[in-house]
């Protein structure tokens, strides 16, 4: 497996949808191992979409385990032709993103969500997800859409944090 590269905005790719995948062989498999690397040896991620890391198809790797603000929790989720089924009862919290490191947002998502998707071995897959696992899967099609966070916040003066940095 390799680690990958985290682009930052202004990066088009972070702002041009991604296109489908299709057909799953074993190019994707080894992106989606090396995207789920990528993630897990970035401090404090959760999650990760492919235009992140430079590529324009629809795969996305989320795991919000051991998280104090997750409920659900699926575990590794790694799903490549995500789409949302069901998004209800929005609630507003703070995000940060890799691509965005120097700050972070209040932003409104669903707290509930439905999404589908195929795994890296040809499954069909439906993950019901609350709460930050929600947020979490939300962000990430959000990428796949063309989309940051920032694109959701509604006021920037208000909204829009300077992320603290520690030494």
């Amino acid at each position: 497996m390799t680690s990958l590269s985290v682009v930052r905005l202004p990066a088009s790719v972070l702002t041009t949808p991604t296109r489908p995948v299709g057909s799953i062989d074993a190019d994707v498999r080894q992106f989606c191992a090396d995207l789920v690397e990528t993630m897990y040896s970035s401090p404090a991620c959760v999650g990760l979409a492919a235009n992140q890391v430079g590529d324009g198809r629809r795969i996305f790797c989320a795991d919000v385990s051991g998280h104090k603000k997750a409920d659900s929790c699926h575990g590794l989720v790694v799903l490549i032709d995500a789409r949302l089924v069901l998004a209800r009862s929005p609630v507003t919290m703070r995000e940060g993103c890799m691509s965005v490191p120097d700050l972070t947002g209040n932003v409104t998502r669903a707290s509930e969500v439905v999404v589908r998707g195929i795994t890296p071995e040809g499954r069909d897959r439906v993950i019901e997800a609350n709460a930050f696992e929600a947020r979490a899967l939300l962000h990430e099609l959000d990428h796949l859409d063309g989309k940051t966070f920032l694109d959701r916040v509604t006021n920037f003066g208000a909204d829009v944090f300077a992320r603290k940095r520690y030494r």
